[in-house]
C-alpha cells in the first residue's frame, strides 16, 4: 500500500524546565526562549501556553500536556533579565485553566515564587559575581503580575544550586533545601488593603446568606470567612458547620458545596472592586481566592499526619481554581500571615486576637509557619514584609514539544 504524506505541520521544540517549586509544579520558560510572536503578552502567548500544559480538557486530565490536573499543576512561568532598577530577573506568572480556554494573568504563584530564583541562577540569567561560591545568593525578583519585590534566599554549593536537603513542608512528600522567601511591602502605597476600608465586613450573597468577612488585598486578593458561619451543603443529612478540619474529600467532590464557594467569591471580588458584575468571575478564576478560618482543634491530615491543636494557632482551608487546596496557596500564606498580625480581622481572631508577628496555622497537608511585619499609619495598615520558607527543584530539563502555528 502506497503511503501518502499528510499536510500537517510539525511540532516546535522550545527549551524548558519542569520545576516544583512549594506544593506547585509548572513548567518554566527563558523568555528569550518562546517564538517571537509568544514574547509580548497577547492571544498567541496563551494559545501557546495552553498547549503546553494540555488545555482545555473537558475530561479534566490534561494527559495531552504537561499540566497535572490540578490548580498547583496547571502552572507556566516566564522568566527574564530584569528591566527594573536593583532587581535581577522578572518572574511573570500564568495560572492555566483546566476546562477553559483562558490563561489567567490577574495574580501571583507564592508557592513558584520560590522555584524562580533557582530557574534562574541555573539558566544563567543572574550575574555570576551574585553567586557565591558556597553560601547563599541573594536573588531579586521583579513579580510582573503583580509588580511587587520578591527577596529569594538560596543555599549555593560548589557554585551550583542546592537542591537537596533536609527541610520538611508539609505538602511535599521529599524533603529537601530550605529556600527562605520574602514578600516585600506585598501592598502597594495606591491599593488600599482592606478594599471596603473595613476589617470585617458583612459580606451579602443572594441565596445563600450574609457573612462576617475579612477582605484583604495582601500577597493575593483574599476572602476570608468563619468556617462555623458557611452553611452545610454537603448534602449529607446534617445541620453540622465546617469546623476548619476538612480535607478535599469533604469538599471537593460536593457539587452543591462548590458551587456555593465559588458563589461567594463572585459576591465578594465584586465587593472588593475587583470585578463589576457576576458573569466576569467566569473569567478571573486565580483572583480572589476564598477561605474559611477556624480556631485551632486537631484533626488528622491527608496523609494520615496527627495535627494537634497544640501546635498550631488556627486551622485554614482555601480554595483555588475551584476547589479546596490541597496544602496552601503561597500567596494566600502571604495574606493569612498580614491578616493574623491586625487585631480585628477574622484570622487574627481565629488565632485568638492581639498582636502577634507569626502565625503557624493547620491546613490539609498539616502545618505552615509565616511571619508578617506590619504597620499602622494614620488609620491605615501596611504590610512592610511577609516571609516563609520553601523548598524548590528542578524535575526535568530539556524541550517541550507543542503543536504552535
Amino acid at each position: 500500500m502506497e503511503y501518502k504524506s499528510q499536510n500537517f505541520p510539525p511540532q516546535i521544540r522550545i527549551p524548558a524546565t519542569y520545576m516544583r517549586g512549594g506544593t506547585s509544579k509548572g513548567v518554566f520558560f527563558k523568555l528569550t526562549d518562546l517564538p517571537e510572536v509568544a514574547q509580548i503578552a497577547g492571544e498567541a502567548r496563551d494559545k501557546l501556553l495552553l498547549r503546553v500544559i494540555g488545555s482545555p480538557d473537558p475530561y479534566g486530565k490534561q494527559t495531552d500536556g504537561m499540566g497535572g490536573a490540578t490548580s498547583s499543576t496547571s502552572k507556566c512561568v516566564i522568566v527574564s533579565k530584569s528591566e527594573q532598577a536593583d532587581h535581577d530577573v522578572d518572574y511573570l506568572f500564568g495560572q492555566v485553566s483546566i476546562d477553559k480556554p483562558f490563561v489567567d494573568w490577574s495574580g501571583n504563584c507564592g508557592n513558584l515564587s520560590s522555584a524562580v530564583a533557582p530557574f534562574a541562577i541555573s539558566c544563567g540569567l543572574v550575574d555570576p559575581e551574585r553567586i557565591p561560591e558556597n553560601g547563599i545568593c541573594v536573588v531579586r525578583i521583579w513579580q510582573a503580575n503583580i509588580k511587587k519585590t520578591i527577596i529569594a534566599h538560596v543555599p549555593i554549593t560548589n557554585g551550583q544550586v542546592q537542591e537537596t536537603g533536609d527541610f520538611e513542608l508539609d505538602g511535599v512528600t521529599f524533603p529537601a533545601a530550605e529556600v527562605k522567601v520574602e514578600f516585600v511591602e506585598p501592598v502597594s502605597d495606591d491599593t488600599p488593603m482592606f478594599p471596603t476600608g473595613n476589617l470585617v465586613d458583612d459580606l451579602e450573597v443572594p441565596g445563600i446568606g450574609t457573612f462576617k468577612a475579612t477582605m484583604i488585598t495582601a500577597g493575593i486578593p483574599t476572602i476570608f470567612l468563619n468556617a462555623d458561619e458557611i452553611p452545610n451543603m454537603q448534602g449529607n443529612g446534617t445541620d453540622n458547620p465546617f469546623n476548619g478540619t476538612e480535607l478535599q474529600s469533604n469538599i471537593n467532590g460536593d457539587k452543591k458545596a462548590l458551587e456555593m464557594f465559588e458563589t461567594i467569591r463572585a459576591y465578594g471580588a465584586i465587593k472588593m472592586g475587583l470585578i463589576s458584575n457576576i458573569e466576569e468571575a467566569k473569567t478571573r478564576q486565580h483572583t480572589p481566592k476564598v477561605a474559611f478560618v477556624a480556631p485551632a482543634k486537631s484533626y488528622t491530615s491527608s496523609s494520615g499526619k496527627a495535627i494537634s491543636e497544640n501546635d498550631i494557632d488556627l486551622n485554614v482551608r482555601a480554595l483555588s481554581m475551584g476547589l479546596l487546596h490541597h496544602a496552601m496557596m503561597g500567596t494566600a500564606a502571604v495574606a493569612i500571615a498580614t491578616a493574623s498580625a491586625i487585631p480585628g480581622t477574622l484570622v487574627n481572631l481565629a488565632a485568638g486576637g492581639g498582636e502577634r508577628d507569626s502565625v503557624s496555622f493547620g491546613h490539609p497537608s498539616g502545618t505552615l509557619k509565616v511571619g508578617a511585619d506590619v504597620e499602622e499609619l494614620e488609620g491605615q495598615w501596611k504590610a512592610k514584609k511577609v516571609i516563609m520558607s520553601r523548598s524548590a527543584r528542578i524535575l526535568m530539563e530539556g524541550n517541550i514539544r507543542v503543536l504552535f502555528n
